[in-house]
């Protein structure tokens, strides 16, 4: 990888890293389905008008964002607006690897393979271990909707892998536009009226600085710049930078927001970021030609 597309790739780590804690900051102000429904908004609409439809068939770009944008989103922010910190709740959600590859097992026909099978044991020995924590704050109810975030999340990665969008930040522009009418009713109907109201007419700049992050810097330019990498590179050569994320959120939390990271919770961590990159990378076999080792994605 070249030197700047290195540093365009650590960026993206840092972006998303960052990016737990600024939701956890914006929760203070805004009902969590509202807040989403904000940030997808003004991810989609300006950009809509200038970019056409990804060429994919609709029923992909609305799977996505009904399963990416709602489910995923939307349950993440209801279960740290709950109680899961930041750089907890970023690493509970790399539970999604796990099943991305159960569901490429069970749908995509894809044959597990024995370090698969080892990883996603190890992975969840790690989530035992923080179910079992007891001195974490987060309430057992709420870390399980951070399961089922990462199993929506699966969910929406599958069915990109169907869709196969060839412009990543086309599709996810209109990804952003289908969560957003969804994510506005439900919180009209959980949330109520009055309390939307009132957090936009108590906004600050605090509140416009997070979805504006959320939507031009952790979207639009991480999603995108994530785009291009795929496009110069293997996805085995960019998929793994995302393992960094969580270590960057649990460090941007205890930096910034004074989360404090205990022994358990560190051999979770371990043991959830280990089993994680054992599922996605792969030796393949060495052409008599070369010299070197390839690795395969195998989910992301």
């Amino acid at each position: 990888m070249k030197p700047r597309d290195l540093l365009l790739a650590l960026a993206i780590v840092l972006v998303w890293g960052v990016n737990f804690v600024v939701i956890e900051v914006a929760l203070e102000s805004f009902p969590p389905l509202f807040f989403s429904a904000l940030r997808f908004f003004f991810a989609a609409v300006p950009a809509i008008f200038l970019l056409g439809r990804p060429p994919v068939p609709w029923r992909y770009v609305i799977g996505v964002g009904l399963a990416l944008g709602v489910a995923k989103f939307g349950l993440l922010f209801i279960a740290m607006d709950h109680g899961v910190p930041a750089g907890l709740a970023s690493l509970v959600l790399q539970c999604q690897v796990i099943f991305t590859v159960l569901f490429a097992i069970a749908v995509l026909r894809e044959r597990p393979r024995p370090a698969q099978i080892a990883g996603i044991t190890i992975a969840c020995g790690g989530m035992a271990l923080i179910m079992l924590d007891r001195g974490l704050s987060a309430p057992l109810g709420a870390l399980f909707l951070v399961i089922v975030a990462g199993a929506s999340w699966g969910v929406s990665n599958t069915i990109t892998r169907y869709a196969k969008p060839q412009d990543t930040l086309r599709f996810m522009i209109w990804v952003s536009a289908v969560a957003v009418v969804p994510l506005l009713v439900l919180s009209l109907l959980t949330e109520g009226v009055e309390a939307d109201l009132h957090a936009l007419a108590t906004i600050d700049l605090s509140g416009i600085g997070a979805i504006g992050y959320l939507a031009y810097v952790a979207t639009l330019f991480g999603f995108g710049v994530w785009g291009y990498l795929l496009r110069q590179y293997d996805a085995s050569t960019v998929a793994p930078f995302s393992l960094l994320v969580p270590i960057v959120a649990m460090a941007a939390a205890w930096l910034l927001r004074g989360e404090e990271v205990g022994v358990q919770q560190a051999i979770a961590t371990v043991l959830v970021i280990g089993g994680m990159a054992c599922t996605v990378v792969r030796r393949t076999p060495r052409k008599a030609a070369e010299s070197g080792e390839e690795l395969e994605l195998v989910s992301r």
